[in-house]
């Protein structure tokens, strides 16, 4: 890179990001020593992404808890086909990045720990499959 010249902004992975929230919620860094070691730029980089991709239930700063519900309320009027669409995206969406994270954990845990985690026998991995 050329003297003078910073870039502001860095992308990172999202198995990246997925393991470094794995690693503060084992507790075995916290959120700042996270962003030294890994030289992640902004302040709140890594709070946004335990809000966002973590298990816990992380406040944001002002001290509300975040909302991740998606139900509507209850004397509101049934959503159209299209906010339901974009519902059931949205669930999608959440639900892939879990798998995500929990395949981004398996692989610490083989690479760092030499610990294997099998699928229990009898079991498939799709939803309505059935072992016959």
């Amino acid at each position: 890179m050329e003297q003078g010249i910073k870039r502001t902004q860095r992308d990172y992975s999202l198995a990246f990001k997925l393991s470094v929230v794995v690693q503060v919620e084992k507790g075995e860094l916290t959120y700042k020593e996270a962003q030294q070691r890994y030289g992640i730029q902004g302040r709140s980089t890594v709070l946004v992404w335990l809000r966002k991709h973590g298990l816990q239930d992380w406040a944001d700063p002002s001290g509300r808890a975040r909302s991740g519900s998606t139900m509507p309320k209850p004397d509101s009027k049934p959503p159209t086909p299209e906010q339901r669409i974009k519902e059931l995206e949205t669930q999608l969406r959440e639900a892939q990045e879990k798998a995500a994270l929990f395949e981004a954990v398996l692989d610490v845990m083989r690479k760092d720990y030499g610990i294997t985690v099998k699928k229990p026998s009898g079991r498939s991995s799709r939803k309505g499959g059935s072992k016959s």
